[in-house]
């Protein structure tokens, strides 16, 4: 018996409450990019989401402030 076999085995999505929205795919396929091309940093991530024009839920452009916000209610 390996690990793999006893270890207990994780649903990607078991701590989701409900199906993504639109809104949130796009922010998650938006900061993949992000992440793949201009870097881990919040400053890199905030100016990355600026840059391709997805705006925090106000409309407002990202600031580390209103990303972290997000993220926090987002359950990131």
């Amino acid at each position: 018996m390996t690990v793999t076999d006893t270890w207990p085995r994780l649903d990607i999505h078991q701590s989701r409450t409900h199906e993504p929205t639109p809104y949130e795919r796009k922010l998650a396929a938006t900061l993949e990019d992000v992440f793949t091309h201009e870097g881990h940093e919040l400053a890199d991530v905030v100016l990355g989401l600026n840059n391709r024009q997805v705006h925090a839920p106000d409309g407002a452009p990202w600031t580390e402030k209103s990303f972290r916000a997000e993220m926090n209610r987002l359950g990131a």
